[in-house]
C-alpha cells in the first residue's frame, strides 16, 4: 500500500523502499530478480533480507530465468479496490518460478479455458503509476 501521509491508501502500487528499489528497477528494465541464500543455496521470493529457510543474511539478488509453470489460480471477475475493477475479470496467480520459488502474480494473455496447471509461462512487465510489476504470460 503506497501513499502520502494522510492521502487514500493506494493498493495498486507497492511500496518501493531501499531495499526492495534494486528489484523494482530491475523489474522497470524487463528483468525479475530473486534472492539466493549463500547459506543453503535456496532461492526465494518475495524479496527479504534474510533466507526464510534458515536465517541466514548471507542473501544475495540473482536474475531469474523469467520462466515459470502454473501452479493455481482464481479468475477474479469483482474488486472493488482501483484500479482492479477496471481490469475485471482478471486473472490472480501463483506460479512455481524455474528457480524454485513461488511467486503471487497475474496471468495475461491467455483466456481463462486454456488455463491448465503446469502450463509453461514467461514473465511480462506492466507498468502503472510509475511502477513496473511481473505479471505473466503463455510461452511463447
Amino acid at each position: 500500500m503506497s501513499g502520502a501521509p494522510g492521502s487514500r491508501p493506494r493498493f495498486d502500487v507497492p511500496d518501493v523502499d531501499a531495499f526492495t528499489r534494486r528489484y523494482w528497477d530491475a523489474a522497470a528494465e524487463g528483468r525479475l530478480l530473486v534472492r539466493r541464500c549463500g547459506g543453503c543455496g535456496r532461492a526465494h521470493h518475495y524479496p527479504r533480507e534474510f533466507c526464510p529457510y534458515c536465517w541466514s543474511e548471507d542473501v544475495t539478488w540473482e536474475p531469474a530465468s523469467g520462466r515459470a509453470t502454473l501452479y493455481t489460480w482464481s479468475v477474479v471477475h469483482r474488486n472493488d479496490l482501483p484500479p482492479f475493477g477496471e481490469r475485471a475479470p482478471y486473472v490472480a496467480a501463483v506460479v512455481d518460478l524455474a528457480e524454485g520459488p513461488r511467486m503471487m502474480t497475474e496471468v495475461v494473455e491467455c483466456a481463462e479455458p486454456d488455463l491448465r496447471v503446469g502450463m509453461g509461462l514467461e514473465v511480462a512487465f506492466r507498468e502503472a503509476d510509475g511502477v513496473t510489476v511481473p505479471v505473466f504470460r503463455p510461452q511463447r
